[in-house]
């Protein structure tokens, strides 16, 4: 089962106006937050990619800029986790106020140094964000302290031959004390421009995701259910109404 392309929006993102890009499938059960690389932002075409296929896969997305035009001019600002930290939250509490968006459970997605802000992000936010998926990400960014308090079930996705980034992730996943997997792609480098590498990333996200996102509902008593669009995954359960 997969559900309907949704149409997606530019929006703004208060209380700077930063641009999102947002998608909501009909019957989503939960939004993901992309947090993106260095150097890239809400039309970032890989996480683009990505982002229609958990919209297909029934989850709402929002593809954004974490910094504004002129910040993204000082060379600095793109590697600040504290800052693109702030900017995710944000984003995170913008969502949680809109009438549509409100009742989502929220998963962040990020990529290179963006999965450093997304996991400090649920350090500090440890009720409000479900769930936490890395793509060739720098976990490690966010340091070993806070790493040991994020308590959102954590995905990494690395590439086999992205040697670098995978000892980073292997370190950082020591000091992970949340459920926590490590997914290696055979083949894939660091950008995942390999044929099929960005539709198996996809795949494992969208596991992860409902799997924790799911399972979280479950246990708060949500019990309109559907079959889950990914075969052999086990069914999903939201809202009723």
């Amino acid at each position: 089962m997969t559900h309907r392309p949704a149409e997606t929006q530019v929006v703004g993102i208060d209380p700077l106006g930063l641009a999102g890009i947002l998608g909501v499938p009909a019957g989503a059960g939960a939004l993901i937050i992309f947090a993106h690389g260095s150097g890239s932002g809400r039309l970032s075409p890989r996480n683009n990619h990505v982002a229609a296929g958990l919209r297909q896969a029934g989850l709402a997305t929002l593809l954004l800029d974490l910094l504004t035009p002129a910040e993204e001019n000082v060379r600095e600002n793109v590697f600040d986790i504290d800052l693109l930290c702030t900017r995710l939250l944000s984003a995170t509490r913008w969502a949680s106020r809109g009438t549509v968006l409100a009742r989502l459970p929220i998963g962040y997605f990020g990529a290179s140094t963006g999965a450093g802000a997304a996991l400090l992000a649920a350090s500090r936010e440890p009720d409000r964000i479900g769930a936490v998926v890395s793509r060739g990400g720098r976990p490690d960014l966010a340091g070993s302290a806070a790493l040991a308090h994020v308590q959102a079930p954590t995905q990494l996705i690395v590439g086999s031959h992205d040697r670098a980034v995978l000892e980073l992730d292997q370190a950082a996943a020591r000091h992970l004390r949340c459920e926590h997997e490590l997914v290696v792609l055979p083949g894939a480098h660091h950008l995942f421009e390999e044929p099929g590498a960005l539709d198996q990333v996809i795949g494992h996200a969208t596991r992860w995701f409902r799997d924790h996102l799911v399972l979280r509902l479950r246990r708060a008593g949500w019990t309109r259910c559907f079959p889950s669009p990914v075969a052999g995954a086990r069914e999903g359960c939201w809202p009723a109404g």
